[in-house]
């Protein structure tokens, strides 16, 4: 078992959202959490002083990505994730399951291995349960993941029962060469919106005893109901002493609902991949900086907002350095998208506390539209 475990405080008496404490060896994470993504290392364009002063508590890289470049190996010998990106908080890596789906087109999956071909060189790598395990440890993360295979949305029964078959086997064999009790290793429940399927993985999955589970194989397709129907059916057959991670999904939207059922941690690259093209999120809804009403606007992109960008700059200016290109722009709203999700959650974190979840998530999803 890992030196990791998981503290519940508090419950709201109207759902099934839930305040607690995430204890790991670099630190204690308050959750309902966000993690920003730093696929290789970095949260693009944002310093990690600049992370830790909006809030961020954990962050997320990707295996498959670093196994690549620079090699996990690499990342041992400079230290490990912590040193090497300058993050002294908790950082969770993903297990290259994802890959397994994004990357359909160079992928070919058999129960021994994913077998892919190298976006970097067109070099042949296979990934296996043991080798995305023994890739995590030499990373050094805090959290890891078992490699799992996430099926696109549109899937036949039969290829979705494999994945959730091919899902629990290397699930067993991940946690049969997991060794170091300074790292936890989640467990993925996989099923597409097929809640029979979902609930043999998650029955699958307890028996193993993981310090934590993760719900994946969402957010690739299916509709919101879709999302929200598999969370309704899967999150109570979770261990309700072990943390809930809902991987990839990241509208503010989706937030509060997976929160109101039950869910602890999140993670998404829509706060920088939007503030990269122009968007900005906030309270009420997405804001396209592109547009021509910002060009002479002297607003912040979201008044009462403390980041850098809003403190000190207009949407007028920021809209400007979009329209010239200047590398400025994608910062300034990459900080403001990731302070908007970490203020939030402390929200979330603050209402549950307060008992008055219902009435903030009722509220902010009607400021926040469909």
């Amino acid at each position: 078992m890992s030196d990791l475990f998981f503290e519940p405080l508090s419950r709201d008496a109207a759902s099934s959202a839930r305040l607690g404490r995430l204890h790991t060896g670099h630190g204690v994470v308050e959750t309902p959490v966000f993690m920003p993504v730093g696929t290789q290392a970095t949260v693009k364009g944002l310093m990690p002083d600049q992370l830790r002063g909006i809030g961020v508590q954990m962050v997320l890289a990707n295996t498959f990505h670093l196994a690549l470049r620079p090699g996990s190996q690499t990342v041992a010998a400079l230290g490990g994730l912590h040193t090497l990106m300058g993050w002294d908080r908790p950082i969770l890596t993903d297990s290259g399951g994802f890959q397994v789906f994004s990357l359909a087109d160079r992928v070919k999956i058999a129960d021994e291995a994913a077998t892919f071909q190298s976006h970097i060189d067109g070099s042949t790598v296979q990934l296996t349960p043991e080798r995305a395990v023994q890739i995590q440890e030499e990373l050094g993360a805090d959290i890891i993941m078992c490699l799992d295979e996430c099926p696109a949305h549109i899937t036949d029964r039969e290829l979705l029962r494999a994945a959730v078959h091919r899902t629990t086997l290397w699930a067993k064999r991940c946690r049969a060469v997991h060794g170091r009790t300074d790292q936890a290793l989640f467990g993925i429940v996989q099923g597409g919106v097929d809640l029979e399927l979902r609930a043999q993985s998650a029955t699958a999955l307890q028996q193993l005893d993981f310090p934590g589970y993760a719900v994946g194989g969402l957010s690739v397709g299916e509709s919101h109901g879709e999302m929200l129907q598999v969370l309704d059916a899967t999150v109570p057959l979770l261990p309700d002493d072990r943390p809930r991670y809902l991987m990839g999904v990241g509208r503010p939207q989706d937030i509060l609902e997976a929160v109101a059922r039950g869910i602890d941690m999140f993670d998404c690259v829509l706060p920088t991949r939007n503030g990269r093209n122009a968007m900005a999120f906030t309270a009420g809804g997405v804001l396209r900086l592109r547009n021509a009403e910002h060009q002479r606007s002297a607003e912040p992109v979201e008044a009462g907002c403390p980041c850098p960008a809003c403190c000190r700059f207009s949407r007028g200016y920021i809209r400007h350095l979009f329209q010239a290109n200047e590398m400025l722009g994608p910062i300034l709203l990459s900080l403001h998208n990731v302070s908007f999700f970490m203020r939030m959650m402390a929200q979330i974190r603050t209402a549950i506390a307060a008992g008055t979840f219902a009435s903030y998530r009722r509220d902010a999803l009607a400021r926040l539209g469909p």
